[in-house]
């Protein structure tokens, strides 16, 4: 897929998020002009996107401080400097470095409540690996619904990939164990372990999670190399306190937000990465294999503000 292309995907996925945030934002600004009433209407507009009391109450303060040094001097400054500072703090949560990327296999532990789109999103993680010639394990590790080793099953095949299970009711830590043992020596270049739909109020299903990522680690030191946490962007701000349970638990290295394709409140990526400093690593916007894209933060705010 062409640059263009994907732009042009991400600017149509992202087009409620835009309607919502910056085109409110620009009918707010022009005529209008610099005051308190405009940065009043201004909170409203960024709470409604969900971007969040605390970041809002950031983003706002920095406001009133350019305009008071005249940094901001008239509306389209102000546009500007938010934009600017938008793309500020979602820089701020870079990705770690890879250190670890040469390993084999690399494992990547998948966490989320049910309906975020976890397990799609794993097969669709093994999807772009396979794209990069990289050969991969599936773990169904989801063992208290059926349904969800089923689903999993269909994308292994559909995929072409190869997949470890127990029957169903299982430890899921011994899921985990076997797929390592197997990609191990199977030489694959990637596990990816699908884990139980979990609420993040649920202390005991977050016990087992610790569980499971120890088994991991006391079989191959530095694993896992990533655990990424599936966050539905229509949750809006209960996705943040979802992070920080789950990064409290068992830290998350990265995150992944579905359904920014179908909801006004995308605003929720910026709230996330600026509170917990936790990098975004990829957004799905669409339901095909290839709508799971590498989040750019640059990409992401021009497309915001795309009459740019």
């Amino acid at each position: 897929m062409t640059t263009l292309n994907m732009l042009a995907r991400l600017k149509a996925g992202l087009k409620k998020t835009q309607e919502a945030l910056a085109g409110r934002i620009d009918s707010l600004l022009f005529p209008g002009k610099l005051d308190e009433a405009c940065l009043e209407e201004l909170e409203e507009i960024l709470l409604a996107a969900d971007v969040g009391v605390a970041t809002t109450q950031s983003l706002l303060s920095f406001l009133r401080d350019a305009i008071k040094k005249s940094v901001i001097k008239d509306p389209q400054d102000l546009r500007a400097t938010l934009k600017a500072r938008l793309l500020f703090l979602l820089n701020q949560a870079k990705p770690a470095v890879e250190t670890s990327v040469n390993a084999s296999p690399y494992v990547i532990l998948v966490l989320g409540v049910n309906g975020t789109g976890k397990t799609t999103t794993v097969a669709k993680l093994a999807h772009r690996y396979k794209a990069m010639g990289k050969s991969v394990l599936l773990a169904a590790a989801d063992t208290y619904r059926a349904a969800a080793l089923e689903q999993l099953e269909v994308w292994a095949e559909r995929l072409g990939v190869e997949m470890v299970h127990h029957q169903s009711g299982g430890d899921p830590s011994a899921v985990a164990f076997d797929a390592l043992r197997a990609a191990s020596c199977r030489k694959k270049d990637v596990l990816l372990i699908d884990t139980a739909g979990r609420f993040h109020t649920n202390r005991g299903l977050m016990e087992e999670l610790k569980k499971m990522k120890r088994t991991i680690q006391r079989q191959l030191e530095g694993a896992p190399h990533e655990t990424l946490l599936i966050l539905d962007a229509t949750t809006g701000s209960n996705a943040l306190q979802q992070a920080q349970d789950f990064h409290q638990a068992v830290g998350i290295t990265g995150l992944v937000v579905t359904k920014l394709d179908g909801t006004a409140k995308g605003g929720m990526v910026v709230a996330v990465a600026d509170r917990l400093s936790i990098p975004v690593r990829y957004i799905g916007l669409g339901e095909s294999l290839e709508d799971l894209q590498e989040f750019d933060p640059p990409a992401f705010v021009n497309a915001l503000f795309s009459s740019d």
